[in-house]
């Protein structure tokens, strides 16, 4: 009887060596595959030309939803291929005065799309 109960032990033993390996190697590939898309998806993110570094509360930007740190990818018809200074925001700001734009951010790594209407208010510009 104690043979046998060693034999037994021996081969549950190595059943549970070999499952929690199986187990190991599982979430190591989970983990590489999630890296992988994260990955991808970084990568796929379009190209950001500016920063906003400040929103005055109460001005269209802050309206809009527009916050500290997005990413501008798109403003209107401005995006990182055409962009070459902030004058062509002025511009489609000026351009675009009471009528809406729409303005793709990158925030929190991911794409968000605003809707920002340039407009005269108590404050200074028409963005804010």
């Amino acid at each position: 009887l104690q043979n046998d109960h060693k034999a037994l032990m021996k081969q549950v033993e190595e059943a549970l060596h070999q499952l929690h390996a199986r187990e190991k190697e599982k979430h190591a590939r989970d983990e590489a595959e999630a890296l992988a898309e994260a990955m991808n998806r970084t990568q796929s993110l379009p190209q950001a030309f500016a920063k906003v570094n400040a929103v005055t509360p109460g001005s269209p930007a802050s309206i809009s939803g527009l916050q500290v740190d997005d990413e501008i990818v798109e403003f209107g018809s401005v995006n990182a291929n055409n962009f070459q200074s902030l004058q062509n925001i002025a511009t489609v700001v000026q351009h675009s005065e009471g009528r809406p734009l729409s303005v793709t951010v990158i925030r929190s790594g991911k794409k968000v799309h605003v809707g920002l209407t340039p407009k005269r208010w108590a404050g200074k510009g028409l963005l804010g």
